[in-house]
């Protein structure tokens, strides 16, 4: 049994969070319909109802992620909810065995800034396939999420840029504040929590301390079963968003999972589970494996360097995944310079399972109390190797 439980079950008996501290890094589970997930832990991207290059069946057996991540946007758009209602949401769709988180679409109100015009009603976008109008509101972002049977849904938000004027950000801040209103409101209309579901709110406020307090302090009073830390990693330094995340944990309720979205290399992840972060999504090992980045314990490798031409170990001598065990460097490098589909195919595999890995090694090194030792050396290790 970790620690206390945060929360009392609910009616269909899942345990809402355990969390083992009520600072610094904590290991933690989280009860959700498809299945616990412990923490820390790490998402992989599925965007399009797949985590690019590889199988589900994979994702589970080798790379052995608790969950995954979905595009609210991008499912509305391309096959369409109704599409995957009828299968019985988005699990289902893509036959994945696990529980699933989806976003709220808010981010394409920052990536797709030239398509979209914002409101206090919702985000008005041209489609980026073929420039039909799409409205993107808090009901309508619930409702797709409702459907698409997310384990964890998200609140619509408006995610600033990091050079945004004071104003601008104090302005998303009111917003994203307003929308999480309309959207738990929507979530409770439609009694989606009843079966152990859960909507999160977000946290806005850019580099600017005050809001960044506001922004929690707000969501807080209406008492959400988690909290998101939005709008990092858009255009910031490091050292910035470490700044941003460090505040927002600092009030965010002790006994509540923390979720940093769209973030980020393996150091980075390791210096914000020390601030007590316990969830991350990121397309980065998945993106970098397709262009040919293989992460180890030693550091970065770019595997078409000609010193892996006749290298015939693997890609890490203790991996415990299916790319380690059978294959080599050699064999990996000559794959992507024959331009093979199967490299971006094993890389993938290799890089998720690295990712997945290093949380459970920070979970065992928390329960253990020698986390920040060892993530200290982790971190130089890796540091000192990247290609």
């Amino acid at each position: 049994m970790i620690g206390s439980s945060s929360t009392e079950s609910t009616d269909k008996g899942f345990a809402e969070f355990e969390v083992s501290s009520k600072e610094g890094p904590r290991v933690g589970t989280l009860g959700l319909p498809g299945g616990a997930v412990p923490t820390p832990v790490f998402m992989p991207v599925g965007t399009q109802a797949t985590v690019k290059g590889i199988l589900p069946r994979d994702l589970t057996d080798e790379v052995r992620c608790p969950i995954i991540l979905g595009n609210t946007y991008h499912l509305n758009l391309r096959p369409g909810l109704e599409v995957i209602a009828q299968a019985g949401g988005l699990a289902k769709f893509m036959n994945w065995q696990g529980p699933v988180l989806t976003d709220s679409g808010g981010f394409q109100v920052f990536s797709l800034s030239k398509l979209r015009k914002i409101t206090d009603e919702g985000v008005r976008f041209r489609s980026h396939l073929d420039g039909s109008e799409v409205f993107l509101g808090p009901k309508e972002a619930v409702g797709i999420q409702d459907g698409l049977k997310s384990d964890i849904a998200m609140c619509l938000d408006e995610c600033p840029a990091a050079d945004a004027s004071r104003e601008e950000i104090e302005h998303a801040v009111k917003r994203t504040t307003l929308w999480a209103r309309l959207c738990l409101d929507e979530w409770h209309r439609r009694k989606a929590d009843q079966s152990g579901r859960k909507l999160f709110g977000i946290v806005q406020g850019g580099r600017f301390r005050d809001l960044r307090m506001r922004s929690a302090e707000e969501l807080i009073e209406m008492d959400f079963p988690g909290y998101a830390i939005g709008g990092v990693s858009v255009g910031e330094t490091e050292e910035e968003m470490l700044e941003q995340v460090e505040w927002t944990t600092q009030v965010l309720p002790e006994d509540k999972p923390r979720y940093v979205m769209g973030v980020g290399t393996p150091v980075q992840l390791l210096k914000m589970i020390g601030l007590g972060v316990d969830m991350f999504d990121c397309v980065l090992p998945s993106r970098a494996a397709r262009h040919g980045t293989a992460y180890t314990r030693q550091g970065k490798l770019n595997i078409r360097n000609e010193r892996f031409r006749d290298d015939l170990s693997p890609l890490e001598a203790d991996g415990d995944c299916y790319v380690s065990r059978e294959f080599s460097k050699s064999y990996l490098r000559h794959l992507f310079m024959t331009k093979e589909s199967l490299g971006g195919v094993l890389l993938t595999m290799h890089n998720l399972r690295f990712f997945v890995r290093l949380m459970e090694e920070a979970r065992m090194h928390i329960a253990k109390g020698t986390f920040a030792d060892w993530s200290r050396i982790w971190i130089e290790t890796f540091s000192q190797g990247s290609d």
